[in-house]
């Protein structure tokens, strides 16, 4: 029910509305969908005092915004049923359940309610319109703005309150509780919580104490090392803050992307990240990277027509910008419809916002096995169980050992391993300067296959200058400023040709030029920068040319149109001044300049022209066309027909030293490099056989031109043996990462610069270069690297694969000494012999043996050798048959070693204390040295400077072979785990029987491959 309290002011009303209060989902959606309305110029709701404050249009009839108010309550209690299906956070407020809604057993129900009617509303709730099937003047009526100038500083305010930050709402951390509570939450700790019942009801009050101290131990240590892999995984957030360029007050500025709001106009360009929905207003060639949001593989050309219904797929509303999305030509100006979690990514984001972090590959493939060790674990313990029986043992005695083994076989840590272990690798990679953004990059990394390098910033230094000035027919060398043509030095004041080309580039650029302590600051991008600085060199004045001629307008270049031209008002109608591919310009050229004078440009020149441009290209340099064209006062602008070609410009830009040793290190590792790059095909060519991409083979190179509309299975067939990819497009490169990889591929990507963003996002590994990396480039990688050199790639590749490599050698340890228990306890208790261990004893040995010695396994350096073997098969199980065998050996014999101590033992002293005490030490003290076993499958322990030094795993051995010998010299211990004193020649018997599986097991790592156990 809704009342009117006040209307007495015009233009200003008052409601009371039931069922607002202590409803923040219920005040949100009035104030959402009320402000959207037509005439309604703000709306504040209050959950405490269940009014709604409305400032509409003087004009309105206050009963007719009453009418909207109730047809707006009634569509928000549609929404609460619907939301009651899902799950969905809490708010504090309404968790608060009436009292008399909780008499007579509602109070559940009541909660339930409330919980659900919390949810944020999607945008399909909010009632939003279909914005792409409005005219841009309805858009732009219905959200009062303004185009041509943007908000101003009161609307921001305004609009600030009204819709709120431009944010996601991102999934909760795990909190410190719930992680210590989560140490509770097995099949092993449950299986003790039974032992210690067990042992409370048979009389073992201080076996139940211990064991329940052993629980808590474990809890503790699980804790901490899962709490610092909790928080280094939640830093795996976005490296780079994006921002947005926006109108506001008749001005251009860049804001923070979590600062725009509905009704800001987006100023869209190449590169542009869009940060928010909004609806196109102008366009000029613009065509978008939407495969985040869509899936769409290729660039979607936009247009800002209105469109014809409201049930378009989200796909194909062309007139539309979405949060998420990536500008990869041309320009546009847009008006944000929705931000934060109203946007269609935001509605994505959401549904798994409060969803589990999604388990990596390696956690994956990690839980199955453990969960399989569990089946066959306990098929084992029933076994012993049996035995145990059948031999007359007490009941309660062998039901107790039996779970007790069951505990100690199943490796409780096994599913914390994999993640655990990316995190200790995830901060040695930091250590390295390597930031990983998402955990699967990290076993990524290892499994590699192709390497595709983006030239410009990754190859070379991205550092520009231009050497080599073609024009009036002449070719001219650029070094330090100064001009030369025949060992003569060229005035470009006295060389209107050169001068011309100067200026032009001048023009037909976005650089920046500052004074700073008295020397010129450029910022811009390194291909703009040298001709700018070409220019300043030359003594131009840049800021005067400039503001001679202003610029009216940029269209820059796109997937079609390889070129950039900007239009400039001069003295007698205006200028139009182009640069970019030199035969595509040269082919809209029909005149020339030389001497000063516009000629008409014959074949013959056309020729020369292509000439020059093949020799600069096969120089290794970077050739930009320049020409210009003359407007006169009635010419509108338009496409550029009729330019007079200027000349050619050559730029070096210096291969990054190093690059030629990192590329022979990456085909050492077994990887191909593969180079990406929008340089003409004589200047990629150059720089690939400089880099000797193909190991010492024939290059082959292939121009991506040839690429356009090909058929993806072609562009497969094409990929698989090319070195180097030339005239690259955006689309290009994710064309070329998508062809790899459907040649079944393991695919990294590295760039810098803005149009390596859709490639570096499809690629398997996303690696962006830190320091001369975009913004754009650093947000959609996966890795970023702080040294922009190829060498750390190299020690990304080899943490990659030592962080894959340290969890199977952690696997592979617990595995190998959890089997000896169950087989020293299974072949003992078969064989007549009684079990050499109680529970007591084999919780100590889960303990001792397993925890540290593991983590340890988890910090190992590479292994010399990391980068001379092949890239590991991404679809090879974590274990291998072979693995299986070997740890299988490996259980063996320290099973038999520990065996064999439990009989010496039994035909000294019989079945007491003294054998068992024997049987313990020598599985434990084996187990515990048998971590250094498993530091590599091929080198030993006994090979000097073989394997990197590990302190973790000292530090870890010695401490545990501490614990043991405190165990057996301390009295109260010594009963704790029922264990007596050894002599001499008895502690002899134990330490060389606890010796002889590490020899074993190492010298066997010796036998060829075919005859290895």
């Amino acid at each position: 029910m809704i009342d009117i309290v006040h209307n007495a002011v015009a233009g200003r009303a008052r409601y009371k509305v039931k069922g607002l209060y202590r409803r923040p989902s219920c005040k949100e959606y009035i104030e959402r969908t009320l402000s959207l309305r037509q005439g309604i110029e703000s709306v504040s709701a209050n959950i405490l005092t269940g009014n709604v404050l409305v400032l509409f249009d003087p004009h309105y009839n206050p009963r007719l915004i009453l009418t909207l108010l109730h047809h707006t309550v009634a569509e928000y209690l549609k929404t609460v049923p619907k939301a009651s299906e899902r799950a969905g956070p809490a708010d504090r407020l309404e968790r608060k359940a009436p009292a008399a809604a909780a008499r007579r057993g509602e109070r559940a129900k009541t909660k339930r309610r409330l919980k659900a009617s919390e949810e944020p509303l999607s945008h399909q709730q909010l009632e939003a319109p279909p914005w792409h099937a409005m005219t841009r003047e309805a858009v732009v009526a219905r959200l009062k703005a303004t185009p041509e100038h943007g908000l101003s500083a009161e609307a921001v305010q305004k609009n600030l309150k009204k819709f709120g930050l431009n944010i996601v709402p991102e999934p909760s951390a795990r909190s410190s509780v719930g992680i210590f509570i989560d140490q509770f939450k097995s099949l092993p700790v449950g299986l003790l919580g039974i032992a210690a019942g067990l042992s409370i009801i048979s009389g073992g009050v201080a076996d139940a104490i211990a064991i329940l101290a052993v629980v808590g131990i474990n809890a503790v240590i699980g804790f901490a090392t899962e709490s610092k892999a909790e928080s280094t995984i939640n830093s795996l957030k976005t490296l780079v803050r994006p921002s947005a360029v926006v109108k506001r007050e008749g001005t251009i500025e860049e804001i923070p992307a979590e600062e725009v709001l509905v009704g800001d106009i987006l100023i869209l360009k190449p590169g542009t990240y869009v940060t928010a929905d909004a609806r196109l207003l102008e366009n000029n060639h613009l065509s978008v990277d939407e495969s985040v949001l869509t899936g769409e593989s290729m660039p979607v050309t936009k247009s800002a027509a209105t469109l014809p219904r409201a049930d378009m797929a989200l796909s194909d509303r062309t007139n539309m910008m979405y949060a998420g999305t990536l500008v990869t030509g041309g320009q546009g100006a847009a008006l944000v419809t929705a931000t934060g979690r109203y946007t269609e990514m935001g509605k994505v984001t959401f549904l798994v916002a409060e969803a589990v972090s999604p388990e990596t590959p390696v956690e994956r493939e990690l839980k199955k096995t453990g969960n399989q060790l569990v089946v066959i674990s306990s098929a084992i313990c029933g076994l012993v169980f049996l035995i145990g029986l059948l031999r007359g043992s007490p009941l309660i005695e062998v039901l107790k050992t039996s779970i007790s083994l069951a505990v100690a076989a199943v490796p409780e840590g096994l599913p914390a391993v994999a993640t655990t272990t990316l995190a200790l690798g995830i901060n040695c990679l930091r250590r390295n300067q390597v930031l990983v953004r998402d955990l699967d990059a990290v076993c990524t990394l290892g499994s590699v296959q192709t390497v595709c390098l983006d030239k410009t910033g990754t190859v070379t230094l991205n550092r520009m200058s231009v050497v080599r000035v073609s024009c009036g027919m002449r070719s001219i060398a650029v070094s330090d400023g100064r001009f030369t043509r025949d060992r003569k030095e060229v005035n470009p004041y006295t060389s209107d040709d050169l001068l011309r080309v100067i200026h032009a580039c001048v023009l037909c650029n976005e650089t920046e030029v500052e004074s700073e302590n008295g020397r010129h600051v450029l910022r811009g991008s390194p291909t703009e920068n040298a001709l700018v600085q070409m220019a300043v060199s030359s003594g131009v004045d840049v800021g005067q040319l400039r503001e001679q001629y202003p610029r009216l307008e940029t269209n820059y270049r796109t997937e079609s149109r390889l070129y950039m031209s900007t239009y400039h008002k001069g003295n007698n109608g205006g200028l139009i001044a182009v640069k970019g591919s030199p035969l595509e310009i040269l082919a809209k050229c029909t005149e020339q300049l030389r001497d000063g004078t516009r000629v008409p440009l014959t074949d013959d020149e056309r020729d020369w022209v292509e000439s020059q441009n093949e020799q600069m290209a096969a120089d290794a340099l970077r050739v930009l066309g320049v020409a210009y064209a003359v407007m006169g006062a009635s010419d509108s602008i338009g496409e550029e027909t009729g330019l007079i070609w200027l000349g050619l410009v050559g730029m070096a830009d210096p291969i990054r030293e190093g690059v030629q040793d990192s590329i022979k290190a990456l085909h050492k590792a077994g990887l191909e490099t593969v180079l990406i790059t929008g340089d003409q095909s004589a200047t990629a060519y150059a720089v690939g056989r400089e880099l000797d991409l193909n190991n010492g083979k024939v290059l082959q190179i292939l121009d991506s031109s040839h690429l356009n509309g090909a058929d993806p299975e072609l562009v497969q067939a094409l990929s698989r043996d090319v070195n180097v990819f030339s005239k690259v497009s955006p689309s290009h490169k994710l064309q070329i990462v998508q062809a790899l990889q459907g040649g079944g591929k393991i695919v990294a990507m590295t760039g810098d610069g803005i149009n390596d963003g859709p490639a570096l996002k499809a690629a398997d590994v996303g690696i962006a270069m830190g320091v001369a990396g975009t913004d754009v480039a650093r947000e959609v990688a996966d890795v970023v690297l702080e040294k922009d050199d190829l060498e750390t790639l190299i020690i990304a590749v080899s943490q990659g694969r030592t962080i894959y490599n340290n969890i199977r050698k952690t696997i592979h340890f617990l595995l190998s000494t959890n089997l000896s228990e169950i087989l020293l306890m299974t072949v003992a208790g078969g064989l007549g012999l009684g079990y050499p261990l109680n529970p007591m004893q084999l919780l100590w040995i889960n303990l001792v043996s397993d925890i540290f010695p593991g983590l340890a396994l988890a910090l190992e350096s590479p292994e010399p050798d990391v980068l001379s073997r092949p890239p590991r098969d991404p679809q090879e199980p974590i274990l291998k048959k072979r693995d299986l065998k070997r740890l299988g050996f490996e259980a063996a014999t320290i099973t038999l070693s520990s065996l064999a101590a439990y009989v010496y033992g039994i035909v000294k002293y019989g079945r007491t204390p003294a054998a068992r005490t024997m049987a313990f030490q020598t599985l434990t003290v084996s187990q515990i040295l048998h971590a250094l076993s498993c530091r590599s499958e091929t080198h030993t322990v006994f090979e000097r400077e073989a394997l990197p030094p590990n302190r973790y795993l000292s530090i870890a051995t010695i401490g545990s072979l501490g614990l043991q010998f405190i165990v057996q010299v301390t009295p109260a211990l010594r009963r704790l785990l029922g264990l007596t004193r050894l002599g001499p020649i008895d502690g002899i018997v134990t330490a060389g029987t606890a010796l002889v599986p590490l020899f074993i097991n190492e010298f066997t790592k010796k036998a060829p491959r075919g005859d290895r156990p």
